[in-house]
């Protein structure tokens, strides 16, 4: 006989996460009641997880689990805050045991790697569907924001964008890929590093930031709009991983730039920051490369919606470039 809801919570969820002194109720109520830190702000999101879009049918279990909070995590850590409490709504097809086993082996090893404490959500039958709100707290007046951006700024981003798309369109060509460098392609696609640490040391130093979910162009300019800013993007500059260049080195600099689902932070600082932007990312664990130069004053664009130039443009060998602009697109895959 199958698991009942209340038998599947009590065994998969009711101990899953971190445990929080500042959880006054969690799961088993109505709702929970949460201790808000003093002089701090509230910090929400969340996003789902969609077959067909963000994963294959027989996609690993623990990969999903992992995925699910990673990719609110990442969001927490473009405000640069910390990560607190999590919801989960969940729709199985049928009460799954094995499948809920790794499913929540991968989210608890990332949620004790934050802190993270699942505090309450819903357990349902139906189509696969899985959906994270995550909460965080930041010192007040310290989160970082997308619209702060200035003329003069230097453009950065973590990590080696690309390599998630690589992954994902090598397990969809190949799915029993055995390349070393697939591999680990494969890997950051299916177990994505949110870059908590990096986003908490770059309060007070990043003048905007931003997640990169949907491609670095596209997320780039999103930050770029709302800071009222024109850039320009260096394509030689591009941080490619080794693993990426060995897979598809001619398609390199499009997936770095268009690929999606990497979650790395996009974010701008002042250029006498330099030393203190490396610093930082040294003591959180990170690589961070700078990218371009934010356009001068002559170039500065009063609001989002006023934006005659475009808002990112591509440099090669200091000249203007063009590339296919195949960003990732929750609607058109």
């Amino acid at each position: 006989m199958a698991a009942s809801e209340s038998e599947l919570i009590d065994r998969f969820f009711r101990k899953l996460g971190a445990r929080r002194a500042d959880v006054v109720l969690g799961i088993g109520d109505d709702a929970a009641l949460l201790t808000v830190a003093a002089d701090c702000e509230l910090v929400l999101t969340t996003d789902a997880l969609v077959q067909e879009v963000h994963f294959l049918p027989g996609a690993p279990a623990r990969s999903l689990g992992h995925r699910a909070l990673a990719v609110n995590l990442s969001d927490i850590a473009a405000m640069g805050a910390s990560p607190s409490w999590m919801l989960l709504s969940l729709q199985l097809p049928q009460a799954d045991e094995p499948w809920l086993e790794g499913f929540c082996a991968g989210m608890a090893a990332l949620a004790q790697e934050h802190q993270v404490a699942l505090v309450g959500g819903n357990l349902s039958r139906g189509a696969l569907a899985i959906t994270v709100e995550l909460a965080g707290q930041v010192p007040r007046g310290q989160g970082l924001r997308r619209d702060g951006a200035r003329p003069g700024d230097w453009l950065y981003v973590s990590g080696t964008p690309g390599d998630a798309a690589a992954g994902r369109e090598r397990l969809h060509d190949h799915p029993s890929t055995s390349d070393p460098a697939a591999v680990v392609l494969v890997r950051r696609f299916q177990f994505p590093q949110p870059r908590v640490a990096l986003g908490q040391a770059l309060r007070g130093l990043a003048s905007a930031c931003i997640d990169v979910s949907d491609g670095l162009y596209v997320d780039a300019t999103r930050l770029l709009q709302a800071s009222g800013c024109t850039a320009a993007i260096e394509i030689e500059r591009l941080p490619v991983s080794a693993e990426l260049t060995r897979i598809a080195a001619t398609e390199a600099p499009r997936l770095a730039l268009y690929g999606g689902e990497d979650y790395e932070l996009c974010f701008t600082a002042a250029p006498e920051r330099a030393a203190a932007v490396a610093a930082a990312a040294m003591r959180a664990g990170e690589r961070v490369s700078c990218i371009g130069v934010l356009d001068g004053d002559d170039a500065h664009v009063p609001g989002p919606a006023h934006a005659p130039l475009p808002a990112l443009r591509l440099k090669s060998s200091n000249a203007d470039a063009v590339m296919p602009t195949a960003s990732f697109d929750h609607f058109r895959r």
